[in-house]
This record gives structure tokens, C-alpha cells and sequence, in this order.
């Protein structure tokens, strides 16, 4: 004889079922509405090109060009040269400043800190001023006219120009790091704290020093959040547009096509919203390819 399961428990597992989908609904409503959206959005529009009949003052009409504008940004020089200086800027910047922020964090974490909160808040405030009057205050520190900082090495002798051409990159990579060292240290300092007070002290009573706790107990139980925020940087890099754009006002180094997302926004404010679009696309596919790699590599590291 064969018996079914009451409807209670069916319909109580039913709800197990639809709870994660319930709490899942704050991010994934965001998620599709300012992101899915968008870059659907963008692909459409880079799949037409804009026609004009009649002339040079003729009426224009949109018409679809297929891969063809994806074709004619590929072929632009500046799309390979702004791709390559970004991910050179993120080879550097990136693990540059996820050490300072890793070595931050363990600092707050030590038995031997004081002052943690003040600390804590003092890092960060870096990461709520806006971009661009960071940017703006940095560029004045960087003028060779009105900087003080520039004067020491002026009195003996060396004439250094952090907005030049050969400069201009790292004084924007110091910016940036500058800004979210804070953010990213916030994250791996909450990675720390959630970590059990039992396992340090336990290395502590074998012997183990302060550095070994820190360099063999506590990075490799953090990994997860040192993943977390290479992504959240390999993301924020390819995004680069605030400081470029400030910098680009007072310095001749840097173009109008200087970085992917700069080159986009001056493609279309000429405009050519399909060639912008289509840069888009393709710089949000590089992001999402790099980003994955990073996981894997990373994932397989770890196994």
C-alpha cells in the first residue's frame, strides 16, 4: 500500500523552495533594470547607423548596419591602444593597491591596535568624497605651477611633471588608489572579524608570531574576500572615466580616446551613438571575459 506525502509538507516545501527567490528579488530587479537593460539596450542601438539622404542637410534615419560599426571600431587604433594602457594601468594599480588595503586591514585586526574606529573611519573617507573633486584636489597638487609638494624636488634639481606624458598614467593610478584603498580594506577588515577569535589564539599558544598568524592563518582564510575584491577592481578599472576626464581639462597627455569608457563618451557627444554603442558592447564583453578568467584562475588555484 502506498501513502502521499500530506499537502502540509508539500506545501511547506514549496516555501523553502520560493524563499531564496523572494530575498533574491532586491538585487535582481536592480541587476536587470540598470544593467541587463542598459547593455541590451546598447546592443540594439550598435546593430544601426545612422543614414542621411538629400544631401549634407538632408533628413537622416536610422538603418541597420549589422556587425558593421563593431567592424569599424575594432579598426580604430585608438580602441586597441586605450584597451592596452588600461589593463597595463590594472596590472600595476590593481595589485598595488589590494596590498595596501590587505596591509590596512590586518593592521585594524591586530591585538596591538588602538584606536580601531577612528582608523577605521579615517581609511574610508577617502572613498566618500566624489570622484571628481578628488580628482580636481589631486590635479592641484600635481600642477608643477601651484603644488607644493613639487617644491622639494624642484630645490635640487629635479624637475618632475606628475601631469606628462610619460607620468600621467601612475599620477591616475595614485588617485585611484587613493580612493578605494579604504573600500576594499573595509571589506577584507569585515572578512577578518568574522573569522573565530579561537584560531589566533590557539596559532598563539603554539608559538606562532604575529606575522605567521597573518601570513599563514588569516590571508588564506580571507581568500574568498581578496577574490571578491580583485573582481569588484578588475570591474571599477575598466570603468575608468572620472579621472581621465578631469585630468584631460588640464593636461595634453590625455586624449579624448584615452580609455575605452572616454573614448565612448566622446564618440557620443559627436553624435556616432552607434559607434559609441558598439564600443559599449565590446568593452563590457572584455570586462565580463576578464572578470571570469580572474574566478577561474583563482577557483582552480584554490582546489
Amino acid at each position: 500500500m502506498t501513502t502521499t506525502a500530506p499537502p502540509r509538507k508539500r506545501r511547506g516545501s514549496s516555501r523553502r523552495t520560493l524563499v531564496p527567490h523572494v530575498l533574491l528579488l532586491p538585487f535582481l530587479i536592480p541587476f536587470v533594470l540598470f544593467v541587463l537593460v542598459p547593455v541590451g539596450y546598447a546592443f540594439r542601438q550598435s546593430l544601426y547607423g545612422t543614414e542621411r539622404t538629400g544631401g549634407t542637410f538632408g533628413e537622416t534615419r536610422s538603418v541597420f548596419v549589422g556587425f558593421r560599426q563593431y567592424a569599424g571600431v575594432l579598426g580604430e587604433p585608438f580602441f586597441l591602444d586605450s584597451v592596452l594602457r588600461v589593463l597595463v594601468f590594472a596590472l600595476v594599480q590593481i595589485p598595488v593597491m589590494l596590498l595596501f588595503a590587505l596591509l590596512l586591514a590586518l593592521l585594524l585586526d591586530s591585538t596591538v591596535a588602538r584606536l580601531k574606529r577612528f582608523f577605521r573611519l579615517a581609511y574610508f573617507v577617502p572613498y566618500g568624497i566624489p570622484g571628481v573633486v578628488a580628482a580636481l584636489m589631486w590635479a592641484f597638487l600635481y600642477d608643477p605651477r601651484l603644488s607644493p609638494l613639487l617644491d622639494l624636488p624642484g630645490s635640487v634639481g629635479i624637475r618632475v611633471d606628475p601631469l606628462g606624458a610619460d607620468l600621467i598614467l601612475f599620477s591616475i593610478g595614485n588617485v585611484v588608489t587613493w580612493t578605494y584603498t579604504g573600500y576594499n580594506m573595509l571589506i577584507l577588515y569585515a572578512a577578518l572579524q568574522a573569522l573565530p577569535a579561537d584560531i589566533g589564539e590557539a596559532a598563539r599558544v603554539d608559538g606562532a608570531g604575529g606575522w605567521a598568524i597573518a601570513t599563514r592563518i588569516k590571508i588564506p582564510l580571507i581568500r574568498p574576500a581578496l577574490v571578491l575584491t580583485g573582481v569588484f577592481s578588475i570591474i571599477g578599472t575598466f570603468q575608468l572615466f572620472t579621472e581621465p576626464q578631469v585630468f584631460r581639462s588640464i593636461s595634453t597627455a590625455v586624449t579624448s580616446t584615452y580609455t575605452p569608457n572616454l573614448a565612448a563618451y566622446s564618440l557620443a557627444s559627436a553624435d556616432h551613438y552607434g559607434e559609441a554603442a558598439a564600443l559599449s558592447v565590446l568593452l563590457a564583453t572584455v570586462t565580463f571575459v576578464l572578470s571570469f578568467a580572474f574566478l577561474h584562475l583563482t577557483s582552480r588555484k584554490q582546489r
